[in-house]
């Protein structure tokens, strides 16, 4: 009987902890669906800025692709490895926006130079809000997934 009390109780604690990887999931979701946008529909005009391998607005596009993979991943798999990406892919492109704005770091290989030290151009704001936003919730997202498996394990 004891058992099955304790059994039952993780259970119910494990569907909790998906319900709140599951809310956190889809406030994750909108905000990757805000940096997709603000990538997307500024990418034209970021084309000119180019290196010898592609443009500046090449490389917006591609994120705003990955932006829009990982938000529907992480709604319909919110575990483990899908809030790993989901930090990588919000989290690095937080902290491009944060570092080229405030340094000149040139053009990295294949990567034009993405400096551009104003916070003036449209959307900028809104997506690195929206991309530091969700690096946090990742994380929490993360750190739930690990705590529901290492429960569903033990």
């Amino acid at each position: 009987m004891t058992d099955h009390v304790m059994h039952a109780g993780s259970r119910v604690a494990l569907r909790e902890t998906t319900m709140a990887q599951r809310a956190l999931a889809a406030v994750t979701a909108v905000l990757l669906g805000v940096d997709a946008y603000v990538h997307l529909h500024d990418a034209a005009q970021y084309d000119q800025f180019k290196s010898s391998v592609m443009s500046e607005g090449t490389l917006f596009r591609i994120q705003g692709i990955v932006a829009i993979v990982v938000a529907l991943a992480v709604l319909i798999w919110p575990r483990v490895l899908t809030w790993a990406i989901s930090l990588l892919v919000s989290g690095s492109a937080a902290v491009a926006v944060f570092l080229y704005t405030y340094v000149n770091v040139g053009q990295l290989g294949p990567i034009p130079n993405l400096y551009e030290n104003t916070w003036h151009e449209p959307g900028k704001v809104f997506s690195a809000v929206a991309e530091t936003i969700a690096a946090l919730i990742s994380i929490v997202g993360l750190v739930l997934a690990i705590r529901a498996r290492r429960r569903a394990t033990s």
